[in-house]
């Protein structure tokens, strides 16, 4: 009874452990349908997108840079699109008005 008694306890502190490490990484800034990406060429500034943007040609040459660019490590620890701002605001500015 003691023994399985301390097994669960453990298992609760890793449970408890796990959703702390996972609450403070979440974003919660990011609403539902969007995701962050960190744009500039030196520094990085952090923008907040529609997901529907990921099936437009031009948003996806974004990517294709930011892939040969960064592969799959981006140092910003998120979606890292290395082109300076304006590129990127000339692009989402036409995506918004389609």
């Amino acid at each position: 009874m003691g023994i399985r008694l301390l097994s669960m306890i453990s298992g609760v502190k890793q449970f408890n452990k796990l959703h702390s490490i996972l609450t403070r990484n979440q974003i919660s800034d990011v609403p539902k349908g969007h995701f962050a990406v960190y744009v500039g060429e030196t520094e990085k500034k952090r923008y907040v997108v529609p997901i529907a943007y990921l099936n437009q040609p031009s948003f996806q040459e974004l990517l294709r840079k930011s892939e040969e660019e960064f592969g799959f490590h981006h140092p910003m620890g998120g979606l890292t699109i290395p082109c300076n701002e304006d590129a990127f605001f000339h692009v989402t500015s036409r995506l918004n008005r389609a």
